[in-house]
Order: C-alpha cells, then structure tokens, then sequence
C-alpha cells in the first residue's frame, strides 16, 4: 500500500522491519466484454483484523469496539486505501502473454466490514481493451517492498467468459527467504532501509494467476 502503510514503514524505518506488517487476501476478476476483449480488472482486497482495526480507529470510528461498522460509517471510510501516489502501481501487475497491460487507476471503489475485517474493491481500466480469447493473461497482486503480503485466497474469475482456466502459482516461499536474507544482508545494522533502497523482495513471495480463455 502506498498511503497509511507508507507512514508507518517510514516510522519504523529499519532494515529488521522488512517483514510484512499488513496481511492482504486479494481476488481478481477479469472483466471482459461481448467481443471478448478486455476491459478492465476488478481487485477485491480484505484487510486483517488488526490493520482494520488500526484504520477504524485512526478515523474515529467503530466507538463500541464491536468491529461493526454502521452503513454510513462504511461510507465515510470507502476510499480510504484509493489516495495513491504518483507512479503507484496499485501492487498489481499485469500481462498478456508476457507483455505488460497499462492499467487506469482505481474506480467505483466499495467497502464493507465483515467479520472485524475491511473488505474493499476497485475497478482497473485495461488501456487498449485487448484481446483475451487464445492469450494468456497473468495478474500478479505484490507490494515490491514486502511491507504488504498478498495472499490470493478470495475468488478468482472471468466475468463475460465461460471456457476460460485459471490457474494460481504459488510462490516459493524458502526461496523468497533467502532472497530477502541477503537483501538484508547488504545493509549495515545502522542503515535505515529508507534511505538506503528498502529490498524489493515481495514478487519472490507472489502468487502468479493465470488464465487462459479458449477460441469461440
């Protein structure tokens, strides 16, 4: 993430903090249109429960502590994770058969709290609306830094497609360890991972959907 997370890895500021401090469960809809092309990603991201907790919190809301949130206390927090920076990637990156897809940034985003976690979603544009039926289309949900650990574990699907495969690969995790030990490595135990290029690390421990939707 690039907006609450962002202050808090420049708050803790230390090579030791490489480790993920938000836990994400991501779902990916590819949205598709009558012709087959295309148009756009739909990313749904629920939140662990500390994290809503510490969102919840820092917005005044949820005064009982009973991790529900009222409907126009859901209204008032929807957005909350859409303020991106500039360059801001949305920690998703996407391909048709290997070659990079330019995606909007976030639309008709949604919020609701379900059992003391913030579930949110938002709409990606696909610039160009390409052609999916006999390509291959990789999304690879990851935050480069590892400050936020994805996990693909919600639904995954095509809207506007039937004869379509998916697929998840999953990351290898032992491998990702030693690559993020020796990235830390580098760093001397007084360097503040800040100012010396926090490890980008986090696509070792991604998980890679693939789907592929058969010529009509």
């Amino acid at each position: 993430m690039r907006t609450l997370a962002a202050i808090a890895l420049i708050c803790t500021g230390s090579a030791a903090q490489a480790h993920p401090h938000i836990f994400i469960d991501a779902g990916l809809t590819a949205i598709v249109d009558e012709t087959g092309r295309l148009q756009a990603i739909k990313v749904t991201w629920a939140y662990d429960a500390f994290y809503s907790l510490l969102v919840t919190e820092d917005a005044g809301l949820d005064a009982d502590g009973n991790a529900v949130l009222t409907k126009e206390e859901e209204a008032q927090l929807r957005g909350f994770d859409m303020q991106w920076i500039e360059g801001y990637n949305g920690d998703l990156v996407a391909r048709l058969d290997g070659q990079p897809l330019e995606l909007s940034g976030p639309r008709d985003a949604t919020l609701i709290m379900r059992e003391g976690r913030l579930v949110t979603t938002h709409v990606r544009d696909v610039v160009g609306a390409p052609e999916l039926v006999g390509h291959s289309l990789s999304m690879k949900p990851y935050d480069p830094t590892y400050y936020t650990s994805y996990d693909v574990t919600l639904n995954v699907n095509v809207q506007g497609l039937d004869d379509c495969t998916i697929a998840r690969n999953l990351p290898d995790l032992d491998a990702g360890m030693k690559e993020l030990q020796g990235a830390l490595s580098k760093l001397g135990r007084d360097q503040d991972a800040i100012e010396e290029g926090f490890p980008e690390v986090g696509e070792a421990f991604a998980t890679e959907v693939e789907i592929t939707c058969a010529p009509r």
